[in-house]
Order: C-alpha cells, then sequence, then structure tokens
C-alpha cells in the first residue's frame, strides 16, 4: 500500500468518528509504507525496462509523497491529541524499528552460525570418510585385510 492510500484511509476513519486508539493496524500500515517507499528510494535498483531517469524520478516522488504524507499525519495527531501524543507515537515508533533491527541482526548471528555449523558437519564428513579410505589402504598394504575376499 502506498503512503497517500494508507493516509487516506486513517484520514476518512478519523473523520467518521473512529478513535485514533483504535486504528493501529491502520498507523502500523502508514508507516510501513513510508518506510517502504523511503528505503526504496535509497536502494539503487535495476531494471532493463526502465531508464534510471525514470527510476530515480519514481523512487523521488515516493519518497516525497510518503514525506508529505507523514507530515499531515503529524498535523492531524497534533490537532487531534496534542504534541505530546505525536512525540509519544515517534519515540514507540523509534523503539518498534530498534526492536525490529535487533531481531535482524540476531536472526543474520543465527543464519551465520548454522551456516558455519553445515560446512563444520560438511569437513568432518569428509574427513571421516578419507580416514577410514585412507585406514583400510594401510590395512590391505599390510595385507591384514584381503581385498579379494571383500570384493574390492
Amino acid at each position: 500500500m502506498d503512503p497517500i492510500t494508507a493516509f487516506s484511509a486513517i484520514s476518512a476513519s478519523l473523520k467518521a468518528g473512529k478513535s485514533i486508539m483504535n486504528m493501529s493496524r491502520e498507523l502500523s500500515n502508514f508507516m510501513d509504507s513510508c518506510d517502504n517507499a523511503k528505503k526504496s528510494h535509497e536502494k539503487k535498483k535495476s531494471s532493463m525496462f526502465a531508464s534510471a531517469n525514470e527510476e530515480a524520478m519514481e523512487t523521488f516522488m515516493q519518497r516525497q509523497a510518503a514525506i508529505d504524507s507523514e507530515e499531515r499525519l503529524r498535523e492531524l495527531i497534533i490537532g487531534l491529541r496534542g504534541y505530546s501524543a505525536y512525540q509519544d507515537l515517534l519515540k514507540l515508533r523509534r523503539e518498534i524499528l530498534a526492536e525490529r533491527k535487533e531481531q535482524e541482526r540476531e536472526m543474520a548471528v543465527e543464519r551465520q552460525r548454522r551456516k558455519e555449523n553445515a560446512e563444520t558437519a560438511f569437513i568432518l564428513v569428509v574427513l571421516v570418510t578419507l580416514a577410514v579410505a585412507f585406514a583400510m589402504l594401510v590395512l590391505i598394504y599390510l595385507d591384514i585385510i584381503d581385498p579379494k575376499k571383500w570384493g574390492i
């Protein structure tokens, strides 16, 4: 959902008399759409079908729409609940973003740990296989094992 549509949904709900306290899903969708628009502008995308100028202009316009919508939401919340309510919302948003970032970091560490464990297990299997093969060759060389009995 783009920021303008999300803001329109919030604005319509508020005008219809819905309490801002009961709009957590709508506010969450709005903030996520604004964050996504800003992130997409910051990322360098490559597309075979669009020129760099078209793509830059599109992400720039999305980012600007997100910024404008955030400003209108700020004015709306300040008008309904006051400046302190808006500051509380920003504080909560920063806390949630920090928690998400920490979860992403923990997940990346866990993925790396699992990858290293899988690599270690693979190396151990290869080493054990080589050790067994070497031991068999030594036993055959020392005539302890007769390869003809084993069909080797």
